[in-house]
């Protein structure tokens, strides 16, 4: 029995080996809207969603789902849909604080286990010239608000306030203890 990640993101595989989590990928498919306003609620339901479509092909293994969002200046912000609108996305959190939600979602349907939850930092960036959020602007079109903290060229950031982790993807104190609750085995 080995935990499926329902997620393509190399930051998530790399959280989970860093704690010596033995798992497999198998992506998650889903289409990444919701019907709710409220970030918390967003990103927990589509981690919850992207948790359940894997485990409903593999229903005798616990399967974890994650989601990532931005939240600044009332809107929310996911990826961007390209080089334009990730321009858009940095001018607007440029110079300002903004939180970040993840969501972290465990199912093992043989077991009957449905855990979901979410998480929150907050993130204040730098304020940067026109030129460098241009030049930011091509770089990271997969990340929610379309920067990476966990990138070493990328000085977005200024400050957090909260986890890392959770900035970067997979609230790892969730991941753990989900998995502890389900009985799931690290290696």
């Amino acid at each position: 029995m080995t935990l499926i990640l329902a997620s393509r993101s190399p930051r998530r595989k790399e959280l989970l080996k860093q704690a010596g989590i033995k798992y497999r990928v198998i992506p998650s498919d889903i289409d990444e809207s919701s019907a709710y306003k409220r970030p918390a609620l967003i990103v927990r339901e589509l981690a919850y969603k992207k948790a359940l479509s894997v485990a409903l092909k593999n229903p005798g293994s616990p399967v974890l789902g994650s989601d990532t969002l931005v939240y600044c200046k009332n809107q929310v912000l996911g990826k961007p849909a390209g080089h334009k609108d990730a321009l858009r996305l940095l001018r607007l959190q440029n110079g300002s604080w903004q939180a970040v939600h993840t969501g972290v979602a465990l199912i093992w349907l043989d077991k009957g286990v449905y855990l979901a939850g979410n998480e929150v930092s907050r993130c204040k960036t730098r304020k940067l010239s026109e030129a460098e959020l241009k030049d930011l602007s091509g770089k990271h079109h997969d990340k929610a608000g379309a920067y990476a903290v966990q990138d070493a060229d990328d000085e977005f950031v200024e400050k957090i306030v909260g986890r890392f982790d959770t900035v970067v993807g997979l609230s790892m104190n969730l991941v753990r203890k989900f998995m502890k609750k389900a009985g799931v085995k690290h290696a």
